[in-house]
């Protein structure tokens, strides 16, 4: 029995030393495979050490302190760690290393920016834990280069080789000392940072509780302090492999779209100025961010950058940075972006916007704003909705880039690329220096179908209620009818068609409430293409080969025949029926004129007689081409002599209610 005793207690003592001795091995490997790692930074010329490494089998936990380690890039970037824990420690295979956790506290990363915009940045990071981590188990080979575009090229791709279930930070400080436009630097911190899922180089989300940053900046001669508070930071499916497309130049040529997000929110967004001055944005969305490598390389981009104490750039380098900021531009997708509940305090006043909303896709896309509310020194202004139904960023970068101190035709009408139309709807700006509002049901503008910079479609549709301004002589006959207001609604078109030559001003309608409804339908024939050309002595050549078409005229009277006679009573000091009368007559013997050598015309002004002598007429002209006329030669007809003009057309009128 005591010899049984005897040989457990010596299988067991043999079975610790082994242990011990495994350990100790294990520990020499666990050391050697760091010295490795660090072994690169020190063979780059930057400097790398670290305190005892421990390693207990048992509790499969690593332990390594005081890790200090510093860049050869001057000014050099220093990383301080106190210490890094790692609990059940395995090796699945000889390539890959796991762990149930890992655990870094005290974190001190400073570094110096000197390349773009001089500043110190300094992190803080009491504890950084990895939760189910998996990655090599031997270190990749550091980048020769010290370009910040090489070293995050880099971690992109060490990035996709880890995977993990999560990574949580508590709370994260900052500094930033020096460096335009913050000379006096400020702080920063983060708190509640969380990424989830993490494999293949895709994060599935990331959040921050809350991100404040301080901030003191000149302003007007003075020192502003800004402060904001940003919550509620969360992104979802992050992809490194998309976002390293843009770091590679092997990927230069790509031009597929590579998505980054699939979403990105926030808030709210809170910023304050000891100015008195505060803003918030009560949520921030952005969906589908993702980028065109053949646009968008980052390095050119960087390379822009002013350095401090720079000469103003010249045209030609402006032109440079033009062409590569549309690059970007064009190298950039936003499926959908929403900023919500916007609002501003000011000393001017509140300001307040409901919604932004713009998308962007090859440099072009769409910009809403809603819910406009503003004071002004004269009143307040707001509208429901602003928009630019297609507006092209590169272009107009390009446009501002070559335009000159005064722009020439071409450089103008290459805005209507920039712009394809604008919308704007319930609205209401004050009307001059009176208490009144200026009502905007709605505008829309839009045009198309561009010949060269100029476009050959367009169409206008307006509906507003406007005041009648009682100090203009124009319109005392409205005042002195009792009209206060007038509803005006407008809608316009105009287009080309290349196959048949025809230019048409349809539809063309005017209608000015409680007055009058007004009409017209106008076609020209052999219009050239040539005539849209920005060479005015073309244009005119051209235009000579225009013919007249059909014109169409259709006028309701709404309660303008009664305020135009009303005008003709009072400057006449005559009653109203005597001076309808008066009008009536004065048409019947231009008609009477002219009836023998224009039929059609006399014809019609008995028409025009119905309509004066009965409110509420409708009266409807239609002039037919009796052949060719040339558009040109009837314009200057109309200047010197209209009846020749109107004897070139068969003339059609009617009258109905």
């Amino acid at each position: 029995m005591i010899r049984i005793l005897i040989g457990l207690i010596a299988a067991v003592m043999v079975a610790a030393a082994g242990l011990l001795g495994f350990n100790l091995y294990l520990q020499h490997r666990v050391t050697t495979g760091i010295e490795a790692a660090f072994g690169q930074v020190r063979a780059a010329g930057g400097k790398a050490t670290h305190g005892k490494v421990t390693v207990d089998m048992l509790a499969r936990t690593v332990e390594i302190v005081d890790i200090v380690a510093e860049s050869a890039a001057q000014p050099p970037a220093r990383l301080r760690i106190a210490s890094l824990i790692a609990t059940g420690v395995r090796q699945p295979d000889p390539a890959r290393f796991s762990a149930d956790s890992i655990e870094l506290a005290d974190i001190e990363l400073a570094t110096e920016v000197t390349e773009q915009v001089p500043a110190k940045i300094s992190y803080k990071v009491p504890r950084f834990t990895v939760k189910d981590y998996s990655g090599p188990s031997n270190p990749a080979q550091l980048p020769a280069s010290e370009s910040l575009i090489d070293i995050y090229r880099f971690a992109l791709q060490q990035f996709t080789a880890v995977a993990a279930s999560s990574v949580t930070i508590p709370s994260v400080s900052g500094t930033i000392n020096g460096g335009s436009p913050m000379p006096d630097g400020g702080e920063f911190a983060y708190s509640g940072v969380a990424l989830q899922d993490i494999r293949d180089g895709k994060v599935a989300s990331t959040k921050a509780d809350q991100f404040t940053f301080a901030v003191s900046m000149p302003q007007a001669g003075r020192r502003e302090k800004l402060s904001g508070t940003l919550s509620n930071l969360t992104a979802h499916g992050f992809d490194a492999a998309a976002a390293g497309t843009v770091l590679d130049p092997q990927k230069s040529g790509d031009d597929s779209y590579h998505r980054v997000y699939r979403q990105i929110s926030a808030g709210p967004y809170v910023l304050a100025s000891d100015r008195g001055v505060r803003a918030q944005i009560d949520s921030i969305t952005i969906d589908d961010i993702a980028v065109r490598p053949s646009k968008l390389q980052l390095a050119p981009i960087l390379a822009l950058v002013p350095q401090p104490g720079a000469a103003p750039p010249t045209q030609a380098k402006a032109r440079e940075i033009a062409e590569t900021m549309a690059g970007f531009y064009e190298g950039i997708r936003i499926g959908n972006a929403e900023l919500r509940g916007h609002t501003m305090q000011t000393p001017q006043g509140p300001f307040k916007l409901a919604a932004i909303r713009t998308n962007l896709e090859n440099g072009r896309g769409r910009l809403a704003l809603e819910g406009l509310e503003v004071e002004t020194p004269k009143g307040p202004f707001r509208f429901e909705r602003f928009a630019l139904n297609s507006f092209d960023i590169p272009q107009l970068l390009r446009f501002a880039a070559n335009a000159g101190p005064t722009p020439t035709p071409a450089e103008i009408f290459s805005l209507f690329g920039v712009f394809e139309g604008v919308e704007i709807k319930g609205a209401a700006t004050p009307f001059g220096n009176t208490n009144k509002l200026v009502n905007i049901d709605t505008i829309s503008l839009g045009w198309g179908q561009f010949i060269g910079p100029v476009p050959s479609k367009a169409h206008l549709v307006a509906k507003l209620n406007v005041p009648v301004d009682a100090t203009n002589p124009a319109m005392q006959p409205l005042v002195a009818a009792g009209l206060d207001r007038a509803a005006i609604d407008i809608d316009l078109g105009a287009g080309w068609t290349e196959q048949s030559g025809a230019f048409v001003l349809a539809p063309a309608r005017l209608e000015i409430g409680n007055l009058v409804k007004a009409s017209a339908r106008v076609a020209l024939a052999n219009v050239p293409r040539g005539v849209f050309s920005l060479d005015p002595v073309q244009a005119a050549n051209l235009a000579t080969e225009i013919d007249a078409g059909t014109i169409e005229l259709s006028l309701h009277d709404s309660g303008s025949v009664d305020v135009a006679i009303a005008q003709y009573a009072r400057a006449r000091n005559v009653s109203r029926e005597t001076a309808r009368a008066a009008i009536t007559d004065q048409i019947k013997a231009f008609g009477q004129s002219i009836g023998a050598s224009n039929p059609d015309a006399a014809a019609a002004l008995d028409a025009v007689v119905r309509f004066v002598e009965t409110p509420g007429q409708t009266l409807i002209i239609k002039l037919t081409p009796l052949g060719k006329v040339p558009a040109l030669q009837l314009v200057e007809l109309l200047q010197t002599d209209p009846l020749i003009a109107l004897a070139q057309f068969r003339v059609e009128a009617s009258t109905g209610l």
